[in-house]
């Protein structure tokens, strides 16, 4: 199993305007250095935090690594037209060399679509078509009513990676297996009947790549609950010892990467993800 980073582009208290850029540069810096296997960025618009878009984050990245994943975790594709999302997720495609994972989603946070003036009733209804129209942008072919199109970048022609964020939804896991290339699976708001059920419907339906994002970390923490407990939080807010185990039970589950969260200018955070990938 796979150890990366979810990188949260929400301000703290101790990065500014000034600092951002570095802080970003950082981190992917670092993850590439001790091993990490990726770094995948948050999408938020609307929630009280200046933030980052993920895109142009991640792009800053592309020149200073030459390994990593570069990811979304998740974008929410359908505050965005899609066309142009498509476009701009091609550039970064074709900076990172092929290296850029599109985690989607259709976001839980109605601040984000009030403020992008997007719909948040109907998003769900509209994630299939907006994913349907960036894949057949990013292949040349027109996306909407008329019969003009991007023109395709050479070896790029299939575009990135496409997985799909979802939390609880059978129907949703089942169309991450068998319409895209990976599952994300919520590491912050779920507990362990949650992905159990959810990695048993993904690989029953032929699902390939299995992620659980966002999870929360903290190894100086104390916890009284054991990995095993059905009530227990998957976090890593725990001794390291109780991190070891929670990881190794989700790898057991079935699992093939598990990304921790390092919040934005956090270098501590990304210190204690390096102690514990080190120590697995």
């Amino acid at each position: 199993m796979k150890i990366g980073v979810s990188m949260f582009l929400s301000a703290q208290t101790d990065v500014n305007a000034d600092t951002a850029l570095a802080t970003v540069l950082a981190l992917g810096l670092r993850a590439e250095e001790i091993g990490l296997s990726g770094v995948w960025a948050t999408d938020s618009l609307g929630r009280g935090k200046p933030a980052l878009d993920p895109l142009i984050a991640l792009a800053t990245l592309c020149g200073i690594t030459r390994r990593i994943e570069l990811g979304t975790a998740v974008l929410q594709v359908t505050l965005r037209p899609a066309v142009e999302l498509a476009h701009r997720v091609q550039a970064l495609n074709v900076f990172s060399r092929g290296r850029l994972r599109l985690g989607v989603g259709v976001g839980s946070t109605r601040a984000d679509f009030e403020v992008a003036g997007a719909e948040f009733e109907h998003r769900f209804d509209r994630l299939e078509s907006t994913v349907g129209a960036m894949r057949a942008a990013w292949r040349g072919k027109p996306a909407g009513a008329g019969t003009a199109a991007l023109s395709v970048w050479p070896g790029l022609e299939q575009g990135p990676q496409v997985l799909l964020g979802a939390w609880r939804k059978p129907a949703r896991i089942t169309y991450a297996a068998r319409h895209c290339d990976g599952w994300i699976a919520s590491g912050m708001y779920s507990r362990w009947p949650d992905v159990e059920e959810g990695i048993r419907i993904f690989r029953a339906a032929q699902g390939r790549r299995a992620i659980l994002a966002n999870v929360p970390i903290d190894l100086g923490a104390t916890s009284t609950l054991a990995p095993s407990t059905e009530g227990a939080s998957i976090s890593l807010i725990c001794p390291p010892s109780m991190a070891r185990d929670r990881l190794r039970r989700l790898e057991q589950l079935g699992f093939d990467d598990v990304l921790l969260a390092c919040p934005f200018g956090s270098a501590t955070h990304l210190e204690m993800i390096a102690e514990l990938a080190r120590s697995l």
